[in-house]
């Protein structure tokens, strides 16, 4: 089915303006070449606690305050580069701390990890 854009406008009125604004976009900075890959990468994710990610960290932040502090932070130790940092502040400056993920709340790894371990 194809829509001419008068008739999308009128059929979605708000997703149309989402679109026309450019609300609500994601850059993707990775992509996986294969299945197996991705799935490889979520397993690991799932299997066992690794070390916390930028992100990781940022996704415990309260508010966008929180995460520009967090993303100065971890560029003054050298845990992430210039670039890497200027790319996570434009990300929270345009679309929020919660573009990188739902906020990890207190005992989530507990929750998480050690279940497996004391059912």
């Amino acid at each position: 089915m194809e829509l001419d854009e008068k008739t999308f406008k009128k059929l979605f009125p708000n997703l149309y303006r989402e679109i026309v604004e450019k609300k609500m976009r994601l850059r993707i900075d990775e992509a996986r070449t294969s299945i197996e890959e991705g799935e490889e990468e979520a397993r690991k994710s799932r299997d066992a606690p690794s070390l916390p990610t930028p992100i990781d960290y940022l996704r415990r932040c309260e508010n966008d305050g929180e995460a520009l502090v967090v993303i100065d932070y971890l560029e003054r130790r050298r845990e992430i580069t210039s670039e890497e940092a200027e790319r996570l502040r434009e990300q929270v400056k345009m679309y929020g701390v919660r573009s990188f993920g739902s906020k990890k709340e207190w005992g989530y790894y507990s929750e998480k990890y050690l279940r497996e371990v004391n059912p």
